[in-house]
């Protein structure tokens, strides 16, 4: 065990000194930034600091001052010690990469207050001064030695990253006709409205022409130039909306407040709706911190317990959606609780059929592999421990859960326990569906559109110039 230890007022002497070193990284300006709320672009915006005097992201300089007070209260007088005044002169930028060492010396004493006045300097791996100054503190006068307090493992995210740049990938693309059904509420007429602006979509609105207005007076919102279908109420929205999709008017729908099944019932009707010779599956696609890139799940939201050629057109599906995505060749984790097959858990048997049908060429355009756990999917030192050798293991990009149930627990688990931002679309059907949640935001709706936007773009399924 490490222990950290003062020095009390008559255990130094003048010309004492204590130091430690630091190498500066991106998330020590990040984390500084986070905590002080100084979010100067000198320190957090590269496009910026190429053009300031500097040329380079620099660090803040109280981090220079915060490793100065660190090394006090930490080396030299160490714990007790009670600051009263600190002076800090500023000499060098300090830039990312760049090593400070802080030296801190003992320059006078005073026994009637245990006062005690330290000389203080930064330097860099160059020898250049970064910060100058002097310390003064009250010494302690009784000896401390605690163990040293581990810190907890800081894990930055930046919020909707991941879906700025889904929306970014769209800038050049040339927006899609989209029929918006029955955005009724606040929440998908802004999503709608956004995208338009945007340039994702150009929206269609399809409800009660009454009721949308006045929901975009509540919101101070203009409608001016924007096509609205009148209809009586949502299920009629739903049907003109497909109707639509079937004449070739529009080449995206996106679900407004209305309940799931009651805009997928006609949809799937054989005879007026989109289905095509595919299963129809909901992907999530999920920004998840600590995972490394974009995650897809599927299915966890309409096939229920699929069986094995629905599993292959899940499958097809997702990697579909990954491709446009800008995914190559992504790689696919079949879940299950175990990595045997085991015909005691059809889940196995399903995850190995699978892999044998891309092996044969069933299924095209990724990676598979399974049966995985969960853990062995998303993690490579918990793979190597099990010793799974694996192109997917520990690096997958699309999750197949054996059935409904367990994708929506996954899902629902990585959003609410581990932080992650979700977008959702459904594929299968001759065009895609935006398929947000009520109770999504601003952004997983237009993370959503954008998706079906880029998906509608790379199957050349209809724009509108």
């Amino acid at each position: 065990m490490q222990y950290i230890e003062n020095k009390t007022f008559t255990e130094f002497k003048v010309g004492d000194s204590a130091e430690l070193s630091r190498t500066l990284k991106p998330e020590d300006i990040e984390l500084f930034a986070a905590m002080s709320g100084d979010v100067n672009p000198a320190h957090v915006d590269a496009d910026y600091a190429k053009s300031d005097m500097f040329h380079k992201i620099i660090a803040h300089g109280m981090w220079g001052g915060a490793l100065i007070s660190a090394v006090l209260g930490t080396e030299l007088p160490g714990p007790g010690t009670i600051y009263l005044d600190q002076s800090l002169s500023f000499r060098h930028a300090v830039g990312l990469g760049d090593t400070v060492t802080v030296r801190v010396t003992v320059a006078e004493m005073k026994p009637e207050h245990n006062h005690v006045t330290l000389d203080c300097l930064c330097i860099n791996q160059r020898g250049e001064t970064v910060i100058k100054g002097q310390a003064l503190v009250v010494a302690p006068t009784e000896k401390v030695r605690r163990p040293r307090t581990a810190l907890p493992e800081v894990h930055l995210h930046k919020r909707g990253a991941r879906f700025d740049e889904l929306i970014k990938a769209t800038a050049s693309l040339a927006p899609v006709v989209t029929a918006v059904v029955h955005p009724c509420d606040a929440l998908s007429l802004e999503g709608a409205l956004e995208a338009g602006l945007k340039g994702m979509i150009v929206p269609i609105l399809v409800g009660p022409r009454a009721k949308i207005e006045a929901t975009a007076a509540e919101m101070k919102r203009d409608l001016s130039g924007i096509e609205i279908v009148d209809v009586p109420h949502s299920h009629a929205a739903a049907e003109q909306a497909v109707a639509l999709a079937r004449a070739g008017k529009v080449h995206m729908l996106m679900k407004g407040k209305l309940h799931t099944d009651e805009l997928l019932r006609p949809i799937v009707n054989k005879e007026t709706g989109l289905r095509t010779e595919r299963r129809m599956s909901h992907v999530f696609a999920l920004d998840v911190p600590n995972y490394l890139k974009p995650l897809l799940i599927s299915d966890a939201a309409i096939n229920i317990f699929p069986d094995l050629a629905t599993k292959r057109d899940i499958v097809q599906n997702a990697i579909d959606l990954a491709h446009a995505l800008g995914i190559d060749l992504p790689k696919v984790a079949l879940l299950s609780a175990v990595e045997t097959v085991t015909s005691k858990i059809p889940s196995t048997v399903d995850a190995a059929a699978l892999c044998k049908m891309a092996g044969r060429g069933q299924i095209t355009g990724g990676v598979l592999d399974g049966p995985l756990a969960f853990d062995n999917a998303v993690s490579k030192s918990a793979a190597e421990t099990k010793g799974i050798q694996s192109d997917v293991a520990g690096d997958a990009d699309i999750l197949i859960a054996p059935d409904l149930e367990a994708g929506n627990m996954i899902a629902k688990q990585l959003m609410y326990l581990a932080g992650a931002d979700a977008a959702g679309i459904v594929l299968g059907a001759r065009i895609p569906i935006v398929l947000t949640s009520r109770a999504d935001g601003l952004m997983s709706r237009l993370a959503s559109a954008a998706m079906a936007q880029l998906y509608v773009h790379h199957h050349a399924i209809g724009t509108e110039a």
